[in-house]
């Protein structure tokens, strides 16, 4: 029976989390493994010029040093391992076929760290580019594997790396999908793109999720041919 006086309610629902609601990132140091590559520099360039502390990393700690100094803007260069080790969120942006080596030889430096894939499987032949598929599924999550002491997220695939160095573009209008299996990392990724002008950090599933991501970026190829561009991406009406 219920009493008139009866006041018991049910808990009040805690506030569902603003997505858009991010940590800071700007004290953390991020590490650029393959940073002499292309997209690596170009990112180290991007982050370093929108304040973060950068090291650059390379086989080959005097390339790396070379590297840093031509971007200037405090970047600096070390071998892989001294990378990873001074880093708190290291990007890896080596070429594929030298993905899973990399990552095998850093994985006691990268224990504990918060590592962002954003390395593209990728074949070319006569026909331009195609996607390969990794025996693990995807880069990032070749990464997870080889990585188990680490906390593996995966970013930054479809950025232009011509755009990325250009010091005459002041924005990069895209949008950055991030994967990962815990959502505080992917806050993390997604604050840490948010730090270069015009990109935004959007989270876009789990790690098994990452394979049309990477794919995603032969299309991009086709379409930057076709139309003489530095395509990106932006998702409506998020």
């Amino acid at each position: 029976m219920t009493h008139a006086d009866d006041t018991t309610t049910a808990p009040a629902k805690t506030p569902a989390k603003d997505p858009w609601e991010l940590p800071d990132v700007s004290g953390l140091v991020v590490g650029v493994l393959g940073g002499t590559g292309d997209q690596g520099r170009g990112l180290a360039y991007r982050l370093a010029r929108a304040g973060q502390q950068v090291v650059i990393g390379s086989r080959n700690a005097e390339r790396a040093q070379t590297a840093a100094a031509g971007l200037g803007l405090g970047v600096e260069g070390a071998d892989n391992a001294e990378c990873a080790r001074r880093s708190d969120i290291v990007i890896v942006a080596v070429p594929w076929d030298g993905h899973a080596k990399t990552l095998e030889s850093l994985r006691e430096e990268l224990a504990g760290k918060l590592v962002v894939d954003c390395v593209n499987p990728l074949g070319f032949d006569k026909q331009g580019a195609y996607a390969l598929t990794p025996d693990e599924g995807s880069a990032a999550q070749q990464a997870a594997a080889l990585l188990p002491d680490s906390r593996v997220t995966a970013a930054f695939h479809h950025l232009s790396a011509v755009l990325l160095q250009d010091p005459e573009v002041d924005e990069i209008d895209t949008d950055v999908m991030v994967l990962g299996e815990v959502r505080a990392d992917t806050d993390l990724v997604q604050a840490l793109a948010a730090r270069i002008p015009g990109m935004r950090g959007v989270f876009a599933g789990r790690l098994r999720n990452a394979h049309q991501v990477e794919s995603l970026v032969a299309n991009l190829i086709s379409v930057n041919r076709r139309y003489k561009a530095h395509a990106g991406l932006r998702l409506t009406d998020v």
